[in-house]
């Protein structure tokens, strides 16, 4: 019995540590972004976004993130495309695919520049949910639990905003630990 508790325990520790060290990695691929840059060329340099970076490149949106904006956008890791069925990437990445992944995309992204304080206050005047309309013209529905920001597409998919309010120069980036599905 005292084996399988240490076993457990080390095994704990290590998922733990791999954990603590996967979010590090993604906090410092992101501080590589620039709030004097604009949200594609900042989503170029993070590690922790290559796949968003490839699609936004595939669907050309990546030249409507370099505009004015302003613009939200909950941005995925590769980690969250990573949790999608095996070979799904690669299907969507096709160019006979490239409206389906235009739409996908541009349900990350709302035209406006609205901070976490702002989600969190709409939040709770909306009496726990908050609802915005998207680029790609359907509803986000943000809520709370605890002090974590959550996120959840028509589908009933459900992301958690990781980091927050990454300020760029056309808008803001949030990013999410899941791919949203209109």
């Amino acid at each position: 019995m005292k084996i399988i508790l240490l076993r457990s325990f080390i095994f704990l520790s290590f998922l733990s540590g791999t954990y603590k060290c996967a979010f590090s990695q993604a906090k410092v691929a992101v501080s590589a972004m620039s709030a004097s840059k604009n949200i594609a060329d900042n989503v170029t340099t993070s590690r922790s976004h290559s796949t968003l970076n490839a699609a936004l490149k595939t669907t050309e949106l990546n030249n409507t993130l370099k505009s004015q904006g302003p613009y939200t956008v909950f941005a995925p890791t590769n980690m969250a495309f990573k949790k999608l069925p095996k070979g799904t990437i690669d299907m969507l990445l096709k160019p006979q695919n490239k409206e389906a992944l235009s739409n996908i995309l541009k349900y990350h992204i709302i035209s406006s520049k609205i901070l976490s304080s702002t989600l969190i206050a709409s939040i709770k005047q909306g009496g726990g949910t908050y609802k915005t309309k998207t680029l790609q013209g359907a509803q986000l529905t943000f809520s709370m639990q605890g002090k974590d920001v959550l996120v959840a597409d028509e589908k009933g998919g459900i992301g958690k905003v990781t980091i927050k309010d990454i300020s760029q120069s056309n808008g803001v980036i949030h990013v999410v630990d899941t791919v949203l599905m209109p």
